[in-house]
């Protein structure tokens, strides 16, 4: 009974009057926190999709990958239902170790009529391959192989087939690949003009 009077006595003590602390300011002394210096900084994290997230550099760009082709590559597929063909890669995508092959793994768009009286349009456009899904050819020996480097006596780095020894990075073939590339902008720019 004694603990009983004990325990009203301290309640009524507890009781709330205007000058309780509830629904005050803390004073910012009260709640500061240790921040940790840049030990271990955290990852920015990319939002490419709504289910999809990269990791990112602290300026917020995505991490690029490291690919063993490059575009203007000649590559056969290995896997997938475009398994055994051959075809030249026409864009890459570093952020997720991507490419586009010329003329395979076509996806059927429908596409708007973005003037009044012009029909809508269904065309085949390249979908993106994952890079592990290709690999480089050699077109003399008609076989697939996986790529190595090397320093040539000049001192330049250069990739090649490690069947065949051919090499892949020359002058010639980026000067074409160049090429190929300002004839498809001037027909883009005709085409929209």
């Amino acid at each position: 009974m004694a603990a009983m009077v004990s325990l009203q006595s301290s309640m009524a003590s507890l009781s709330l009057s205007s000058n309780s602390f509830l629904g005050q300011r803390l004073s910012p002394s009260l709640y500061t926190f240790p921040v940790k210096s840049g030990d271990n900084p955290c990852l920015i994290v990319m939002k490419l999709k709504r289910w999809e997230r990269k990791k990112c550099k602290p300026n917020s760009l995505p991490v690029l990958q490291k690919m063993h082709v490059k575009i203007g590559d000649t590559v056969k597929m290995i896997s997938g239902r475009e398994r055994g063909k051959v075809g030249e890669i026409t864009r890459i995508f570093r952020h997720n170790s991507t490419v586009i092959v010329k003329d395979m793994n076509l996806k059927t768009k429908h596409m708007k009529s973005r003037e009044e009286g012009e029909p809508g349009k269904i065309i085949k456009v390249e979908g993106p391959i994952h890079s592990s899904n290709v690999m480089l050819y050699s077109k003399e020996q008609e076989v697939a192989s996986r790529v190595g480097h090397k320093i040539l006596e000049d001192g330049t780095h250069v990739r090649y087939l490690l069947k065949t020894g051919e090499i892949i990075d020359s002058k010639e073939n980026w000067k074409r690949v160049i090429k190929e590339a300002e004839k498809e902008t001037e027909k883009a720019a005709e085409i929209s003009a």
